[in-house]
């Protein structure tokens, strides 16, 4: 499936409009994890686009990945069309930091749009002592998979605490689902996960037999200083009765975002851009998560620049300047 899908996308990206297709446009959309927001968002797009009676040569497909890293580097290297990744990570790819440190600047990353905000969020089991970041030296504690967005923010978190990794406490490298089921066994600790709430893994989590609660993660005005791409927020409890907390929990954020190539057809871009924006009462009702959403929101906190198929929607109904 993936060889199919590359051979597909090689063509697409070096097409320059849909005339030049006879049959189906095949759109493929790398996501994430099914625990997670990532992948019904990809189905909420796919869902819209198929259902287009303007564009029905077009298939979309979503594709559930490792996540942020892993889309970003498919997208640039042609395996997909689309993928969903967190602000913070196109900031880095664009500007050669975190995982693109190596490989330099990713100066073909281009951004569509952005959806809803993903909050930094730390579990950990109540009998584990955890109460404060800090409390957690010593502990054993996920930080995510090699792939995953959230696993820089789990750094990022370490590190405003002042702690160091495989020094400071037990590192584990699994995925979210992973994650969570270890946490109600009692081989973890505590982990961390970067996304949008509510959410079903959360909320499965906080509901186990091991009960579970949410630690704040404090950060300062340098911290945000230094990472432009955070801001601050509170995990809304409202969504997780089951947990032990008493309120709304303090940590910082970053946003989802759908992103693409500079070489993928402007054509292909601004109807998928269009599609999704001229049905946005229907995608926001696909999922809680994207309640708050409004379209001027979606052209915010985007690190890499507007693809031009984007850009020429966005103008045309007057989101931005110029023609």
């Amino acid at each position: 499936m993936r060889i199919v899908h590359f051979f597909l996308v090689l063509f697409f990206t070096l097409s320059s409009s849909f005339s030049c297709f006879a049959q189906t446009l095949f759109v493929n959309i790398g996501t994430g994890g099914i625990t997670g927001i990532y992948y019904p968002t990809g189905g909420a797009i796919t869902k819209i686009l198929n259902q287009s009676k303007d564009n029905a040569q077009i298939k979309a497909i979503v594709e559930p990945t490792s996540g942020a890293v892993f889309n970003i580097n498919a997208v640039l290297g042609g395996h997909l069309l689309f993928g969903l990744a967190q602000t913070d990570r196109q900031y880095q790819a664009v500007n050669g930091e975190a995982d693109w440190i190596t490989k330099g600047p990713q100066k073909n990353l281009r951004s569509v749009f952005s959806l809803y905000p993903e909050i930094v969020t730390l579990l950990a089991a109540a009998d584990s002592g955890i109460n404060t970041i800090a409390d957690m030296r010593g502990k054993r504690v996920n930080i995510g998979d090699v792939g995953s967005g959230y696993r820089q923010n789990a750094l990022d978190a370490l590190s405003s605490a002042g702690l160091v990794p495989h020094k400071d406490l037990t590192v584990f490298e699994y995925k979210v689902a992973q994650a969570n089921t270890m946490l109600q066994n009692g081989e973890i600790d505590a982990y961390f996960y970067t996304v949008g709430h509510p959410n079903n893994s959360t909320n499965d989590a906080t509901s186990g037999s091991r009960k579970v609660n949410f630690v704040a993660i404090p950060i300062t005005d340098t911290f945000l200083a230094d990472k432009p791409y955070y801001q601050k927020t509170l995990i809304p409890l409202a969504y997780y009765p089951a947990s032990t907390n008493k309120k709304d929990v303090e940590s910082f954020a970053v946003k989802a975002s759908l992103v693409t190539s500079a070489k993928v057809s402007e054509e292909i871009v601004y109807t998928v851009t269009k599609e999704i924006l001229e049905n946005f009462e229907n995608f926001k009702n696909h999922h809680s998560a994207y309640s708050n959403l409004t379209i001027k929101e979606m052209l915010k906190g985007n690190s890499a620049p507007f693809h031009p198929g984007a850009l020429r929607y966005y103008r045309e109904v007057g989101l931005l300047p110029g023609k």
